[in-house]
């Protein structure tokens, strides 16, 4: 391999004997110069040919043993305290090349600390382990999105092949039709939050903060929900403070309060109840939106927020498990918190908490 190649070298180098070889020829000429110069003048010696050239060979040949030693001691040194390692992460920086996710560089204790080796391994490890996580959840990624689109698009095929049936009562096909529509907005739906939550996480969406009535956005999002609380006689309870500003961006939050409200609906059975509120606590405030449905277990709760997650498989039909990943990606980008309470059989409260903007007035849309 082209690394070991590399490394394949004799204690011997010859580029270092002749740096070596001209600093000790620079220092030992230097300190014998000024050596002689001082001893003659003190002590008025006077030098023969012979001697001058005596004492040449033997301060040349001290060079040549000098640089020589120094050029085997240095190899010595990076021998082992310098290529070792080195040899180390580069073996293991071409095992995470090749795929190998899980590979781990045993710390290198040196002689020398200040080399810094094992600094370089730590974050080699870390960096290493950070990408054994990004492929786990990329794995993850495509096997659910794979589940998730195979789902809809099998129950869009079933439906197609039964309108084929000339046999069908009227009642049947619309009955078919309307099946194959509720899948078709199913699957647009998953492939619109898969874009957004990519577009959030890859930070191709940059939040533009303006002023504005929370209440009155909370109240507008709610509404929009009317025809699926009363075609499930579900009760609406609503407690939101007034003059309630935020300076924060306001299609980002809507995402969050449409994806809690659609939540709270769906997981709430028929004659149940969901509740708003709207308080502010300090410099926050602080939305709460809590529903009489199934509820959620401990385990569950520490994972409601991951991508395709979906604690309750009896209402997996109803959602693709993207929504509160977004929810939580939103909370992130705009500087809020996001945090579930729940105790299963009866219900769930999420709470959401934005920084409050100073008096003063609201932001109009041009």
């Amino acid at each position: 391999m082209k690394s070991d190649s590399n490394f394949r070298r004799f204690l011997f180098s010859l580029r270092s004997y002749v740096a070596f070889f001209l600093l000790m020829s620079f220092v030992i000429t230097c300190c014998m110069l000024l050596f002689l110069t001082t001893l003659a003048g003190s002590m008025e010696i006077t030098y023969t040919e012979r001697g001058i050239r005596l004492a040449a060979v033997t301060t040349f040949g001290n060079v040549i043993f000098l640089s020589l030693l120094c050029t085997v001691i240095d190899g010595v040194r990076r021998k082992y305290m310098v290529e070792r390692p080195v040899r180390r992460i580069v073996q293991g920086a071409e095992k995470l090349m090749q795929g190998d996710f899980s590979t781990r560089i045993e710390p290198y204790h040196g002689i020398d600390d200040r080399a810094g080796f094992d600094t370089i391994i730590d974050y080699f490890n870390c960096m290493a382990e950070e990408l054994s996580g990004v492929e786990t959840l990329r794995t993850d990624f495509i096997a659910n999105v794979s589940h998730e689109l195979k789902t809809p698009l099998a129950i869009m095929q079933n439906y197609g092949t039964m309108l084929q049936s000339p046999d069908l009562t009227e009642a049947q096909r619309m009955e078919y039709a309307k099946a194959i529509t509720e899948q078709s907005r199913r699957l647009a739906d998953l492939i619109t939050n898969i874009l957004k939550l990519n577009r959030l996480e890859n930070q191709q969406i940059y939040p533009t903060a303006k002023r504005y009535n929370l209440g009155e956005q909370l109240a507008e999002c709610l509404l929009n929900f009317e025809s699926t609380w009363e075609k499930k006689s579900i009760d609406i309870e609503t407690d939101i403070e007034e003059d309630v500003l935020v300076e924060s961006d306001d299609e980002l939050l809507s995402l969050v309060w449409n994806n809690l409200f659609s939540n709270a609906l769906k997981f709430t059975e028929p004659g149940g109840t969901v509740s708003v509120t709207l308080k502010t606590e300090g410099d926050y405030a602080t939305v709460r939106v809590s529903d009489t449905g199934c509820g959620i277990s401990l385990e569950t709760g520490k994972h409601i927020f991951e991508k395709f997650y979906q604690g309750d498989t009896s209402h997996a039909t109803q959602g693709n498990g993207l929504g509160l990943a977004l929810v939580r990606r939103v909370a992130d980008i705009v500087g809020g918190d996001i945090s579930v309470e729940s105790e299963v059989g009866k219900g769930s409260t999420f709470t959401v908490k934005i920084g409050r903007a100073a008096n003063g007035d609201i932001q109009k849309d041009s």
